[in-house]
């Protein structure tokens, strides 16, 4: 089994699991149906495409920086009519890093890897707005997605990181897909049926949040700016 890693990381995200009418929520951390979503978009599928070998996988999520929730009013008028449309309320997560993971059979993650690199559809991170700010290929791992969100590095903004640069190391959440032998777990409506505009289906899923800690690389690092040099040239 391999581990295929996605840096999701934008001015705005948005993982709505339960959006209705005229209010799109967000979810505070990737939905695998966004991402399977966005990976089935890579490969150049149609929405009417079965999800179904894309879904079987495991999926994880690493919180790398934890956005700041904000809410968009939006109003608009029919093109042609000039008539007025619905009102609306879209919430976003601004500024935030995750670190996505899906675990399954090496041929299909490798295939999934590929697309990452070279999309047929461009990616977003949940809606068409939300374009990514970095590069989603993070790579190809072996081993379980436990294993790897504690050996992969602190995905954080280098500003972020130094706020918390007297810490040596940082306490993340995870939010992973429960296995068969896993007590009590939560559960998520993101699990992926169909993407048929005419009928979207989504199942429950259950997930299972934890915490990982790892170093800080802005540990101990001085500020980058001198406080006295403005002195030493006056």
């Amino acid at each position: 089994m391999s581990v295929l890693l996605l840096q999701l990381a934008g001015p705005l995200q948005a993982w709505g699991s339960s959006s209705r009418f005229a209010r799109r929520t967000t979810e505070p951390a990737p939905t695998k149906s966004g991402v399977i979503g966005l990976l089935a978009a890579a490969l150049g599928r149609e929405r009417s495409h079965d999800p179904g070998d894309l879904a079987a996988l495991r999926f994880g999520v690493r919180v790398d920086q934890r956005g700041t929730p904000i809410r968009d009013y939006q109003t608009a008028h029919h093109f042609e009519t000039g008539r007025s449309m619905p009102v609306s309320e879209r919430f976003y997560l601004a500024d935030a890093v995750f670190v996505a993971a899906l675990e399954g059979p090496d041929d299909l993650i490798d295939t999934l890897h590929d697309a990452v690199r070279h999309p047929v559809f461009l990616p977003y991170l949940g809606r068409r707005s939300c374009p990514p700010s970095r590069p989603l290929d993070l790579g190809v791992r072996h081993g379980g997605i436990e294993q790897v969100f504690k050996q992969e590095v602190w995905r954080a903004s280098r500003w972020y990181q130094r706020r918390r640069r007297r810490e040596p190391f940082v306490r993340l959440e995870t939010i992973i897909e429960a296995t068969a032998g896993d007590g009590r777990v939560d559960t998520l409506r993101d699990q992926p049926i169909s993407f048929d505009p005419i009928h979207r289906r989504y199942a429950l899923r259950g997930v299972r949040h934890g915490h990982v800690e790892i170093p800080n690389p802005a540990a101990s690092q001085p500020p980058d700016h001198d406080p006295i040099a403005v002195l030493e040239g006056a």
